[in-house]
């Protein structure tokens, strides 16, 4: 029998995975679906076939397993039941948490849909002995119990809604891993460096000033750089600063000011290394806010 691949998305961590179903059932994107994958029965949702595209996109690990069946009615209720004995079993999980004084912050408890274990995510600000807790739980959820420590990227995946921008957080609608972000990113974007704007909702850097970077530094490459001396049809100047999505540069002439021109109208005479920046003082200050983990 021919087996059709699909990519598909399950578990409160939005984990990715490639699973295989017989041909003579097609499945649409956002079809609902119950998965087999290493921590047993899961729900899950249909993002596409898996082509060389679709894998290419897919980085790191995945779970490689067969779709069981599309997701029923009668599914769909026990995941809505699921859902609302979540709430409860945080509720009881954090009582015991701060019956036994452990210091750790109760994020979430998933309930996998085939009953075989129950996640409990949390954050701590180092290892946590959680032997005597995961005996307790377990005689209480008469489950398997599995302990996952997370950062605040990872806790804001888990519990947050709307962003800055009106849309559902990226972490918790498409992203799959955390992209890498720092202050020089935002420098390059002309984007305000006060960290109340420039914040996500987990506190860190946002992940969208990651997104068209790669954009800017390859159009920065086009552009004379600043404190190269340059020919205007003005006269003799200095690249004082660019404009790099509007594709100019600033020319300080002798003078005449600064004026903005196109790097087709200049011929540049040198490049004089570019001056270091006088505000070291105030990036010693970024470094404390730079935490991207």
């Amino acid at each position: 029998m021919n087996m059709i691949k699909y990519i598909v998305r399950y578990g409160a961590m939005r984990i990715l995975g490639v699973f295989t179903y017989p041909e003579h059932t097609l499945f649409q994107h956002g079809q609902r679906v119950i998965v087999r994958t290493l921590r047993g029965q899961e729900s899950g949702t249909v993002l596409c076939p898996v082509t060389p595209e679709s894998l290419a996109e897919m980085k790191g690990e995945w779970v490689e397993d067969r779709v069981i069946r599309p997701m029923t009615e009668a599914d769909e209720i026990e995941y809505r039941r699921l859902l609302a004995g979540e709430k409860e079993e945080f509720i009881c999980c954090r009582n015991i948490i701060r019956k036994m004084n452990i210091v750790m912050d109760l994020v979430r408890v998933e309930h996998i849909f085939g009953g075989e274990r129950i996640i409990v995510y949390y954050v701590a600000e180092g290892r946590v002995d959680f032997r005597e807790l995961v005996k307790v739980l377990a005689s209480e959820f008469q489950t398997r119990i599995e302990m996952r420590q997370i950062g605040v990227r990872d806790e804001t995946k888990l519990l947050a809604d709307f962003g800055d921008c009106g849309k559902e957080v990226c972490c918790n609608r498409y992203l799959t891993e955390m992209p890498p972000v720092s202050m020089k990113m935002a420098k390059l974007q002309k984007a305000t460096l006060d960290p109340t704007k420039i914040s996500g909702r987990c506190g860190r850097l946002k992940c969208c000033l990651r997104y068209e970077y790669d954009h800017y530094i390859e159009t920065q490459k086009e552009l004379p750089p600043i404190g190269c001396r340059v020919r205007t049809e003005e006269g003799e100047g200095h690249v004082v600063g660019q404009e790099i999505l509007a594709r100019k540069v600033m020319v300080e002439i002798n003078d005449h000011g600064r004026k903005m021109f196109c790097p087709k109208s200049l011929h540049i005479l040198d490049i004089d290394p570019p001056e270091k920046t006088k505000n070291n003082s105030m990036e010693k200050n970024e470094k404390k806010f730079l935490n991207t983990e």
